[in-house]
């Protein structure tokens, strides 16, 4: 494989991008087309449609025509070459991008803890690195205020909410929008087509659509480029015909005195249709969050290059062709396709539909993806597609839900202008939310003056803050699909948040004190067992309650009992050098370690590797390079132990120990020694799992709130969720569950 070949598979992070060559980020470029810009280009099926859906309507003198278009023009250009190219592309996360990286950089600068298990060490992580610039005075006192005040934390943490749950809304949306779009156009030439026909070929091409995501975007992704290419020549093609042939006067629209114009003109039925206008920028949230998966290079030049011009090419063709044919506004742009064209054009477009949902389908499980690993989703099974390309990812249970939920829409609504209405809606709360989570990324991470990021949150959140006023007035007419749906997600997103870290909360107060541990002596009290015990717990120090459970009823344990904690950072991705952390609980003679295995929010959180004996050999390289023999210590929390990351291909074990680099006695070679051929014998002898089967309580004297969200709804995602053991590939035969109540 060349170097490019693999650039292109792996993506391109910002540790590897000067490496790149001009060759490979055009290549890149090219194949960002069919993956990030698929939903954004397919914006001019509906745009105009959706926008003249209301009382406005079309003069003699063309002013609302130049109007919307000088609206189109100014909106992509500022929201989406100033704001997203230029500005909010420069503010990713280890070269992961959207709204999760944005919150992981305040998380990390701010102290904004989320997460659970968050210890000093983390900090240590090669991906965890910050800035060593000096605070600004607006950044200290800001930093203060959010460390002081817990309510603006819950607070930026639910609006962050908010602004993912519309863009898993988008999921729903943007399939039955784009696909209803590009079907009604045949409608154009068969005009006694009925309705319910184009409602049923919609909503098979969008089940097949579906259907096929199993098998994984690597499998057609040769296709989606060329299609997204062909596409974006063609429309901007009949663009530059439409221009010349029925308006060349149209560039005059790109004046910003006809935005003023329009509003003058129009009033309030001018405000109300800029719902419409805004769709003309969906998608455009997908750069940035799309780019790990590529180079903030090259998707700049893929959008300034060929996409930019192209789709306002589009919109000035079908705006000229708008100005003469008043009464074709309803079916504007098919219309504005040439004869001889058409049936081709059609074809390609109902192609680029369907690129452009494949997009957002593969977005909202990455985000979903993201969300089960801060603890905000319930368990799902995920599978990874490709096994070259890291990222593509395919959830059943997610897959067949918006599915399901997309036919409903598409059925229910049968009209893209209502449709419409809900996307816009969510379309703008997403880019408001990244607008005003970059406003604090200038001041806490950046550590720029108050003024610049004052500026960035007047200007692009005024213009945000416009198009979410008027695609509120259109929640009547469709826009409450997209509430319904983002606080339906949100409430789950959010319970599931609050029953986990109240189930947390409560195993830190009820943890086996270590004191206890350690007055028991040398056997615990225990009979110990050959083999070795792993007992999974959420705390990454100290016994867990599960242990006092399990020896309480079972007064026996393994030779080596290893408390393995699966826990994620405020990272992408973390290292698998740098993923486990050992360390030892108790003396020596004890044989007890804790395990920390470390993901970050868009690693894939499961054990495919042999896990065993990564542990095995973590356990051993530990042993033999521990500097001290740790005595007794009479503590709560025995968590000084010396720290040790392991390296990758230590996977074979040897009994022909080397003597210590640093000198130590061979009493202390033979003690090392010793305990290592006990951990083989204890791999050999077999691996126990050991996992608690939890269920969680509301107290009596809890509210009736609280005891609905966490006895029924928490109750009912924790039982039909995935099972802890399922998501980390636990085998059955080696497993064994201990049942527990937390009351909460």
């Amino acid at each position: 494989m060349n170097p490019s070949e693999q650039f292109v598979e792996q993506g391109i992070s910002h540790q590897n991008l000067k490496k790149a060559s001009c060759a490979t980020v055009l290549t890149l470029a090219y194949q960002s087309l069919g993956v990030v810009y698929g939903d954004l280009s397919t914006s001019p099926l509906y745009v105009y449609k959706t926008t003249f859906s209301g009382k406005l309507s079309l003069e003699e003198d063309d002013e609302e025509i130049f109007g919307v278009l000088s609206f189109i023009f100014w909106t992509f250009t500022v929201i989406a070459l100033f704001k997203y190219v230029f500005i909010v592309m420069s503010a990713d996360d280890n070269g992961e991008g959207g709204t999760f990286a944005l919150y992981s950089l305040l998380c990390r600068h701010a102290r904004l803890g989320i997460l659970p298990n968050q210890q000093p060490t983390d900090e240590e992580l090669s991906a965890y690195a910050t800035e060593h610039t000096a605070d600004t005075g607006q950044s200290t006192l800001l930093k203060l205020f959010i460390g002081k005040h817990q309510r603006f934390q819950k607070g930026l943490f639910i609006f962050v909410l908010l602004g993912t749950c519309m863009a898993i809304g988008d999921g729903v949306i943007t399939p039955a929008i784009s696909v209803l779009s590009a079907v009604s156009g045949v409608k154009v030439k068969i005009s006694q087509l009925h309705d319910n026909y184009v409602v049923i070929i919609s909503c098979v091409i969008l089940v097949v659509l579906f259907s096929i995501q199993h098998h994984g975007t690597h499998r057609v992704a040769f296709l989606f480029g060329p299609v997204v290419a062909a596409w974006l020549f063609c429309i901007s093609g009949i663009g530059i015909y439409n221009i010349c042939h029925w308006n060349p006067q149209i560039y005059r629209a790109l004046s910003p005195i006809y935005l003023f114009r329009f509003l003058r003109t129009t009033g309030i039925q001018g405000w109300v249709s800029l719902g419409g206008v805004v769709l003309s920028i969906t998608g455009v949230e997908t750069m940035f969050a799309d780019l790990g998966h590529f180079s903030a290079l090259s998707i700049k030049i893929a959008f300034t290059c060929l996409v930019y011009p192209c789709l306002i090419l589009a919109y000035m063709g079908e705006a000229a062709f708008l100005s003469k044919h008043h009464d074709d506004i309803q079916r504007s742009f098919h219309k504005a396709i040439p004869e001889a064209v058409f049936w081709p054009v059609f074809i390609v477009a109902t192609f680029a539909a369907v690129v452009g949902s494949q997009a957002v389908i593969s977005a909202t499980f990455s985000i979903i993806s993201q969300c089960c690993a801060l603890n905000c989703f319930p368990r799902v099974k995920i599978i990874h597609t490709s096994s070259r390309i890291y990222g593509q990812i395919y959830i059943p249970e997610v897959n067949w839900m918006l599915m399901c939920l997309c036919v409903a829409v598409t059925i229910g609504l049968r009209d893209t202008n209502m449709i419409g209405h809900a996307y816009g809606l969510a379309v703008t709360t997403v880019m408001f939310v990244t607008t005003c989570l970059m406003a604090l990324v200038i001041l806490i991470v950046w550590k720029q003056g108050i003024i610049k990021a004052i500026a960035c949150l007047f200007l692009f959140g005024s213009i945000e803050l416009l198009y979410i006023s008027a695609s509120i007035c259109k929640v009547p007419e469709g826009g409450w699909i997209s509430l319904v749906l983002s606080f339906i997600i949100m409430g789950i997103m959010y319970t599931w948040n609050y029953g986990t870290m109240k189930k947390h909360q409560f195993e830190v107060e009820n943890k086996v004190s270590m004191s206890r541990i350690l007055s028991l002596g040398p056997r615990l009290g225990m009979v110990r067992v050959p083999g070795i015990g792993l007992i999974y717990t959420n705390l990454a120090y100290g016994v867990p309650a599960i242990f006092g459970h399990f020896v309480t009823n079972l007064p026996a344990f393994h030779q080596v009992l290893v408390f393995v904690c699966v826990k994620s950072v405020q990272v992408p991705y973390v290292d698998e050098h740098e993923r486990l952390v050992l360390s030892r609980v108790g003396p020596r003679e004890y044989g007890m370690f804790q395990c920390i295995v470390r993901y970050g929010y868009k690693d894939l959180q499961q054990e495919n590797y042999n896990f065993e004996n990564k542990l095995v050999s973590g356990l051993i390289q530990f042993v033999e390079t521990e500097e001290n023999v740790l005595e007794p210590t009479h503590v709560e929390e025995l968590d000084v132990a010396r720290h040790t990351n392991y390296e990758e291909n230590l996977l074979s074990f040897s009994c022909d120990f080397q003597v210590m680099k640093n000198g130590n006695s061979h009493i202390r070679d033979s003690l090392y020694k010793d305990e290592s051929l006990q951990i083989l014998r204890a791999k050999e002898s077999g691996v126990a799992y050991i996992l608690g089967h939890s269920y969680a309580k509301a107290k009596e004297s809890s509210s009736i709130l609280k005891k609905f969200a966490i006895d029924f709804v928490f109750a009912f995602l924790s039982k039909n969720c995935r099972e802890p053991d399922v998501v980390l590939n636990i085998p059955h035969t080696s497993l064994l569950e201990v049942g527990m109540i937390y009351y909460v």
